[in-house]
Formats: structure tokens, sequence, C-alpha cells
């Protein structure tokens, strides 16, 4: 090597694959590290360019490791010139992390990623099965309660609507409530003033619906409108889609701890937020199975088992289908849906009011 060499740090050379170590000098010319054994004035023990070594990372008063390409070592325990050469001469930027992204360490990448889906598409749904399973009731309770507590403080208000037209809602409810499978007892309904979500309406775990003046509004004088809806609203009870929807996405926000570190505590964010819960979508297949159970509810009830369907189309033609209606975003209504409605409608041999 030239004289022009520049001394870093003074340590131990392992050679490679072996636990001996003599005393060594870290020197470097330019972007180049090697090592040279104390006393001796041969050459180089170890080469390479700054790229191709592996340096360790600073921590506390720990040895530094400088690993090169042919499996030697060199330890210092002089953190601070390693550091201060590091500082002049290595390179940043994205280009350099490319250069050093060892094979390695992008095997570890890979194989985490493919864990954290293997667990999102085969664990979590398993988990939240047989935890919807175990749940007790007094969970759901809280939930619920944690739920609607967070709604009223930041999007509802009390609601507007006349006590008559309440107490004509909560008789068409009654109707639809006592031949559920849970009966009339299990359910809760509430009104609010829907505020920045408009017309909705929505289920919590356990039994307690909230129907919002906004959607009373719309519906007009059609009963059977609203009480469609509600009964919509307890086929997601019946089945639990609300309880499986915020145990996934609390199982989501641990996979995400898992993989990032804290969070906080998100889970129970989720599990106890009404920003969280009206921001969650069925799939196609709970929003159908509801849709049945409406169809189903409002049959046994005496009452017209299309309405869920007319009153999709009604909300899509006042609103429209870009985003205007947070329902239709946790709702989708499609012309396939209100097909799929009137033939399970015929099916079970009703024609409808």
């Amino acid at each position: 090597m030239a004289s022009d060499d520049t001394r870093i740090a003074i340590g131990r050379w392992h050679p490679p694959g072996s636990s001996r170590s003599e005393p060594a000098i870290l020197l470097a010319q330019g972007k180049t590290l090697f090592v040279r054994l104390e006393n001796q004035s041969g050459d180089p023990v170890s080469v390479n360019d700054l790229t191709r070594v592996d340096i360790s990372t600073r921590v506390s008063r720990i040895p530094r490791r400088i690993a090169f390409a042919d499996q030697s070592l060199f330890e210092t325990e002089d953190n601070d010139a390693i550091d201060l050469w590091l500082k002049r001469h290595r390179r940043t930027g994205v280009v350099h992390e490319l250069e050093r992204f060892h094979p390695r360490l992008a095997a570890m990448v890979m194989a985490v990623a493919l864990l954290a889906v293997l667990i999102y598409r085969f664990a979590v749904p398993a988990l939240v099965e047989i935890a919807v399973v175990v749940t007790p009731p007094a969970v759901t309770q809280w939930m619920a309660s944690g739920t609607l507590i967070s709604l009223d403080k930041a999007v509802f208000s009390e609601t507007k609507l006349p006590q008559a037209r309440q107490d004509e809602i909560r008789a068409a409810f009654a109707d639809i409530a006592r031949v559920s499978v849970r009966g009339p007892d299990a359910y809760n309904l509430n009104f609010r003033a829907g505020g920045a979500i408009g017309p909705n309406a929505f289920a919590l775990p356990d039994g307690t619906l909230v129907v919002t003046d906004e959607l009373v509004e719309l519906a007009e004088n059609d009963l059977d409108m609203i009480a469609g809806v509600l009964a919509h609203e307890i086929g997601h009870v019946e089945r639990e889609h609300s309880l499986r929807q915020l145990y996934r996405a609390a199982g989501t926000a641990g996979l995400i701890m898992l993989i990032a570190g804290d969070v906080g505590s998100a889970g129970e964010d989720i599990l106890t937020n009404g920003a969280a819960l009206m921001s969650l979508s069925y799939s196609r297949d709970a929003e159908s199975e509801a849709d049945r159970i409406s169809v189903e509810l409002m049959t046994k009830a005496g009452r017209d088992p299309r309405a869920i369907g007319r009153f999709f189309e009604k909300i899509e033609q006042k609103l429209g289908m870009k985003g205007d209606s947070s329902f239709l975003s946790t709702h989708p209504g499609t012309a396939e849906r209100r097909k799929a409605i009137d033939d399970y409608a015929a099916s079970i041999g009703t024609d409808g009011r």
C-alpha cells in the first residue's frame, strides 16, 4: 500500500474461520479498508472496498466488528475513531444503501413479508372465529358502549325527530325484532342526528342499533323502507358480522405491531372507537346475508320484503354513487344486489306489497 495510508484504529484481527486473533491495525486508502498485523511490514491480511465490508452498529462500549468479504474479522474498542472515519468517507443515499443490502438481509425481509401475508390470510381469520365464539356478552356491551360514547362526542347530536315519529318507527322495529332469532329483548333502537355522516344506520355487536334523522327523512313516509334497513342491521347482529369486522381490524393492528413494534393501544382503540366502526365495510357475502335476513324478517312480520332494495335505489338516486353517502360506502347498493333481493323475496313465496 502507498505511504498515504490513513491509520484508523488498533485492534485485533481474526483470520477466516479461526477463533485465534492477532494484534493489528485498521488502515484506509481512499475508501479501501485494509488490515496490517502489528510489527509486520508485509502485504495487508485483509483488503476490501468500503461497500464490501460489514461494519457493526455502535452499541455503547461494545467493541466494533468489521467483517471483510473473505470472512476475516477486525475488532476494535476505538468506536470514536471508526465513527469519525465513517463520517468522512462513507457514502450516503439510496445507491449506497442498496450496495450494502446484504443478500441475507433481503432473504430475511422476504421471509418476514411472507410470514405476515400467511398470518393475515390464515391465522387472523381463524383467530377471529375463535374470538367471536368465546366473546362473553359483557365484552360486546363494553365495545358497544365505548363506540357509542365515541360517536356521540365526535359525530352525533341529539335527535330532532318528533316523539310521535320515533314511536312509529319503534313499533315497526318491534315487529321485526319479535320475529328475529334473538328476540325483541336483544335489541335496543337509538335515534341520532347524523351530522357529517348523513343518512345512515348501523348495528353494534351487542344489539344496539342506531338510525340517523337523515335516513328517516330520506325515507319520507315509507315506514317499510326504514324497517327494511333495520331488519338488515339485525341481520348483521344475528350473524355477528360487526364483531368479526372489529376483531379483524384489531388483528390487523396487532400484526402491524408485531412487525413494526408497539404502536400504543391500537387494538383497544379499534374495539371502542366509533370512527373505526364507521369506516369498516362488510364483505359482499356479509351484505348479501344481511339482505336475505331482512327479506325473511320483513316477510315474517307481514311487511314488504323488498323494502331494503327500494331504499338502496332511492339513496343512490338522491345522493349519487360517488361517495356522497357514508351509508353507501359501508352498504354498497347496486342493481345486481337489488335484483338478488327481489329474486330471494320471490323464492320464499312473497310478492311484497
